[in-house]
């Protein structure tokens, strides 16, 4: 999403990477409670923990990128997770992702313009019997079909 706004630390995001400043592991928790608090690691947050911890801002790319967990970009407003583990890349995983890059006109964690929606492929949401699954924002989709993401992103645009 283009024109986020400049994110400020936060005093209680401040506060835990004081005391976290000399445990080891820290950098992995720090970037877990950024992460937390935001959403995704901004850029911004990321030169303060920099400083505040004394770590090279290349070892914390360095993380964040290793770990799938980690987010660099905000995610839309309805997150979109399409599981691609066995059972549901064997049964249009894979299908399924690219009717929603054509739908949304955006791709693979990306955010659409409007910052409605983003789209991640995950390994495994649990729910191998529902295959193919996606989850938006947290509810669960089984047995999707291409021909009905139409319907099930409309329903999302009219919340917004």
């Amino acid at each position: 999403m283009s024109g986020n706004k400049e994110e400020k630390l936060t005093p209680e995001l401040e506060a835990f990477i004081g005391e976290w400043k000399s445990k080891p592991g820290n950098l992995i928790m720090v970037l877990h409670r950024v992460q937390q608090t935001y959403g995704y690691i901004p850029r911004e947050i990321v030169f303060k923990v920099s400083e505040m911890l004394n770590v090279p801002l290349a070892k914390i790319y360095g993380v964040v990128t290793f770990y799938n967990f980690f987010k660099l970009k905000k995610a839309g407003r309805y997150n979109i997770q399409v599981c691609m583990g066995t059972a549901c890349y064997l049964r249009g995983g894979e299908d399924i992702i690219k009717e929603l890059e054509k739908i949304l006109g955006c791709g693979v964690n990306c955010t659409t313009e409007d910052g409605l929606f983003s789209i991640e492929a995950v390994r495994c949401l649990g729910c191998c019997g529902l295959a193919p699954v996606m989850v938006v924002s947290g509810e669960v989709h089984g047995k999707v079909v291409a021909s009905k993401l139409p319907e099930i992103i409309e329903k999302y645009r009219k919340l917004a």
